[in-house]
């Protein structure tokens, strides 16, 4: 077939898929003209595998070309990988322990709950907000898409943890490239949050805390005479973070409920307390960051999630609740004009809500910057969801050369519910059986020549 010939096909198809596609609402069918297209006119996937492909008698290729369609191949198939299926993402802080570690390399599922198209498509290839060793931004404003998300493996549920974009960021950035966090989300859409005394309440009861996820707790720690040893506490406890207090005899420790027990049984323990916050003083540090509301990190609520399609009465007590939605989020106008609201220049009392919220918080309740301070997570703000731990290492902040691989961590699942699973050693074995009975068949081939 020539080449015009070729080309004139693939402009027709293209337009007839896109129309199918539109017509069926199958956002993934996309895909298939990048199938057609090579098979057409790269021929880089041996599309007929049970075939060998015919010797290309055409003049060769030089070895530089070769490199460079390789290199182009091989970004191009990455960077549709990252932005439709699976990204990298590694832990910098401790605000999920004991869930997910300090240096834990994720993947990242966007399939979980479905692949953004790209906000800024122009942009560099397999890189966030900014190109590698320089303060330079990855991407371009000069082509904007809305927000869409295409259909995924299933939605959002209590007690997922998530990655998203962190919604508080000041620095004017494209959504898809704030900076990325992972939390656990505690509340979806329509859900009622509050925290009493450090116990997280969702729809007035208690958290279903799912098993293996390990929450943690600053304790204030007093001791007789003799100290803690910092050794014995990881080895036992794997207590990680912590600090002694004004004297020499109390510390500030960040346990579990299994640790904070099984230290009560320490014959040099004194006391033991978990530390909860109950002044009554207005802050502007929690959200909404206002001195109206009198929470605080265990005394928080009650605040209910929006959702899409829900409406809310509007009052002077609540607007700081909803004004980053209704100004950031939705981009709508707001001003209060002598005690009453307007949006988009329009007197109003009630606000509908276009998009689902989420509420995120950390796992390490007392070490987690989460939706306590900083509010909802709108959901064209979700990345993924992190589904596995591919390795891990300690001392991760502490250099390269000070690293400590934590063996017990690599190829584990990440979940938001049942224990985690290690797939380190079916792996192993299966490498081992795989090169036992490649060697036998070499052997064996070897022998009979």
């Amino acid at each position: 077939m020539k080449k015009s010939l070729k080309v004139i096909l693939f402009f027709v198809f293209t337009i007839v898929w896109s129309i199918i596609v539109y017509l069926l609402n199958g956002e993934w069918l996309h895909f298939i003209p990048l199938v057609v297209a090579d098979i057409l006119f790269f021929e880089t996937i041996n599309w007929q595998f049970w075939k060998k492909r015919e010797k290309n008698k055409k003049k060769r290729k030089s070895e530089i070309r070769n490199w460079l369609e390789a290199i182009t191949f091989a970004v191009v198939a990455a960077h549709i990988l990252r932005t439709f299926f699976i990204e990298a993402y590694t832990i910098p802080t401790s605000s999920m322990e004991k869930s997910m570690l300090i240096g834990d390399f994720l993947f990242v599922s966007k399939l979980a709950y479905g692949p953004r198209v790209p906000m800024t498509p122009v942009a560099v290839p397999l890189v966030h907000h900014t190109i590698p060793g320089t303060k330079k931004k990855s991407y371009s404003e000069i082509v904007k898409i809305p927000y869409h998300r295409m259909k995924g493996l299933g939605e959002i549920k209590r007690n997922d943890c998530v990655v998203f974009n962190w919604p508080a960021e000041k620095l004017d950035r494209p959504v898809d490239k704030k900076e990325n966090y992972v939390k656990r989300c505690v509340g979806i859409a329509g859900d009622k949050i509050e925290i009493i005394n450090g116990q997280l309440m969702v729809n007035d009861k208690p958290q279903n805390e799912p098993e293996g996820m390990k929450k943690q707790f600053s304790y204030s720690v007093k001791t007789k005479g003799s100290g803690l040893n910092p050794k014995v506490l990881y080895k036992k406890f794997d207590v990680t973070e912590g600090s002694r207090g004004s004297n020499v005899n109390e510390y500030n420790l960040f346990l579990t409920d299994e640790a904070a027990s099984g230290l009560k049984s320490f014959t040099n323990v004194n006391s033991i307390k978990q530390n909860i916050d109950t002044t009554s003083n207005s802050s502007e540090y929690y959200f909404p960051n206002k001195r109206d509301f009198n929470w605080n990190i265990d005394n928080y609520g009650p605040i209910t999630i929006p959702k899409k399609g829900s409406s809310i009465n509007l009052s002077l007590k609540n607007i700081d609740l909803y004004k980053d939605i209704i100004q950031i989020y939705e981009e709508n106008s707001l001003k209060i004009l002598d005690d009453e609201i307007y949006i988009n220049d329009t007197l109003t009392s009630e606000y509908k809500f276009k998009m689902n919220y989420y509420w995120m918080m950390g796992d390490n309740r007392h070490s987690s910057e989460d939706s306590r301070f900083w509010g909802f997570v709108p959901e064209d703000h979700i990345v993924g969801k992190p589904v596995f731990i591919w390795f891990s290492v300690d001392n991760f902040n502490k250099g390269i050369l000070n690293w400590k691989i934590r063996w017990n961590r690599i190829m584990t699942t990440v979940k938001g519910e049942g224990k985690p699973f290690s797939f380190l050693l079916p792996f192993l074995i299966t490498i081992f059986i795989f090169q036992s009975l490649n060697y036998i068949l070499k052997r064996r081939n070897k022998n009979k020549n």
